[in-house]
């Protein structure tokens, strides 16, 4: 459609702006009045985008569009992280997060690439309309089989959730944000650097830079699962630390990598340390919501620490890459890993199951 390079921005900024923005307001306001309501809503509104995606004739309504879908973002992912969270059973923290988790990578894995064989046999018009087709089952699956708000288990239906800045001021919760921020910064970087490398050093073609993107994911999420049930077994604090150094040596490692396979290696050490520390952190996440009261709030701090990640993620190392080089966008990536992944280690070191109480 002609769109510059700002525009380009801008329809992928839209999404992490409104979703960052909406974030608090429906975590907070789920812990209130309930989780179904805020689900069914985002579903449908999800449909409606993905409509609206097929008639969008220019830059500007892809904006408002995206823009849009980022609302709905925000009704959805925290809240059903804080939905799981509210019935998972204690001590089973990790491995009820991890098989939630797993759904959503292997989501992330299958989606860009259905979306392309779509695309490929049928039209990008499709694509779009499949989109909305599984919001819809998604819709419907929430009002059949999600129970009534009076019947959902809201600890915070007791007690009113804790306002966010009282959540951050507890250290060990600030260390969640910190790490969660420093893994999301890094996942910015690789993929939106990653594609640039392969093509341009190496030449690779669209289809094996479609693989190394979505590698890291497929094996984080493999992992989530397993490593859930780990973390229920095994001191949370130290599985968070060990998946932060080798995310951060998987990144620095990008910088050495010749070819396909040394990019190939590279994204599969990186899956493996998301796959290794993500558990332990929506483990010790689950375990302070439910102590605080403010499940919703935490999962929606949580999310916007991933939005602001990614975002800063790509803008900061495309400056480095215009000033510098483009190789020092990694080196940046596993610098605010490792410090990332030391300030949480400070903050948490004391204790994974500390509980935060009302005041």
């Amino acid at each position: 459609m002609g769109a510059s390079g700002i525009s380009i921005g801008l329809i992928f900024g839209a999404f992490s702006l409104s979703r960052t923005f909406f974030l608090p307001y429906f975590g907070k306001l789920s812990d209130i009045k309930g989780r179904k309501p805020f689900l069914a809503a985002g579903l449908i509104i999800y449909a409606f985008v993905s409509v609206a995606f097929i008639f969008s004739r220019d830059a500007n309504a892809f904006i408002v569009v995206r823009f849009l879908q980022g609302i709905a973002s925000a009704m959805i992912l925290p809240v059903a992280q804080a939905y799981v969270g509210e019935i998972c059973p204690p001590d089973k923290e990790g491995f009820v997060m991890g098989l939630f988790n797993l759904s959503l990578y292997g989501s992330l894995s299958l989606g860009p690439v259905m979306g392309g064989l779509i695309k490929d046999h049928f039209g990008i018009e499709a694509s779009f309309l499949c989109m909305g087709i599984l919001a819809i089952v998604g819709f419907l699956l929430c009002l059949l089989f999600l129970p009534p708000i009076r019947h959902e288990r809201l600890n915070s239906r007791k007690q009113r959730p804790l306002p966010y800045l009282q959540l951050l001021k507890n250290k060990e919760i600030s260390g969640l944000f910190v790490f969660r921020l420093a893994y999301s910064t890094c996942i910015g970087i690789v993929w939106v650097f990653l594609p640039i490398i392969a093509d341009e050093e190496f030449a690779l073609s669209s289809s094996a830079i479609g693989i190394l993107v979505m590698l890291g994911v497929f094996i984080s999420g493999v992992l989530q699962a397993p490593m859930g049930y780990m973390a229920d077994r095994l001191n949370k604090i130290l599985l968070v630390v060990l998946g932060g150094v080798i995310t951060s040596a998987a990144i620095l490692s990008l910088e050495f990598a010749k070819g396909f396979w040394g990019l190939f290696g590279s994204n599969v050490i990186f899956g493996l340390g998301g796959g290794i520390g993500i558990p332990s952190i929506m483990a010790i996440s689950v375990i302070k919501g439910r102590d605080t009261s403010s499940m919703g709030s935490l999962m929606a701090l949580l999310t916007m620490a991933h939005s602001i990640g990614m975002l800063l993620g790509s803008l900061i190392a495309g400056a480095i890459m215009d000033i510098f080089d483009l190789h020092m966008a990694f080196i940046f990536g596993g610098i605010i890993m490792a410090v990332g992944t030391g300030i949480f280690s400070i903050l948490n070191g004391k204790s994974s199951n500390c509980a935060v109480t009302q005041q």
